[in-house]
């Protein structure tokens, strides 16, 4: 936990955060994980993602991935979300975490995305309990 703290400490204190005044490309994303929505979540994968579930961890097909999530959300069913940190770069790859709440515990959600033409895709999501 204290690992987790001081990375996120870091991110925060080496990278600005990033004004939200207007609809975000992630908004949506966040909207799912609120909802517990892996089906709404799965639209956002690259056809690939690496996924990491409290250390169980691996590279899945969208569809896989979106099974496993199927699987977290029935187990861990969301009381709360929030984004605390957004690293955007509006030419490639943007980082985001996020404090997830459930019944069984929290978890910090790093969501990694890129950006390819106009398409805004996770390639790396991972749910750490805290």
């Amino acid at each position: 936990m204290l690992k987790v703290n001081l990375i996120l400490f870091l991110l925060l204190w080496i990278s600005p955060l990033v004004e939200s005044g207007s609809a975000s490309q992630i908004d949506p994303i966040i909207s799912a994980i609120q909802g517990g929505s892996s089906s709404e979540l799965a639209r956002y994968f690259n056809p690939t993602i690496s996924l990491n579930i409290n250390g169980q961890q691996g590279e899945y097909s969208k569809n896989q991935a979106e099974i496993v999530l199927k699987d977290f959300f029935k187990k861990n069913p969301p009381i709360d979300f929030s984004l605390v940190f957004k690293n955007e770069n509006q030419s490639s790859v943007s980082t985001y975490i996020g404090e997830y709440a459930s019944g069984q515990g929290s978890y910090k959600v790093f969501i990694k995305v890129s950006q390819v033409e106009n398409s805004f895709r996770i390639y790396g999501l991972d749910f750490v309990k805290s």
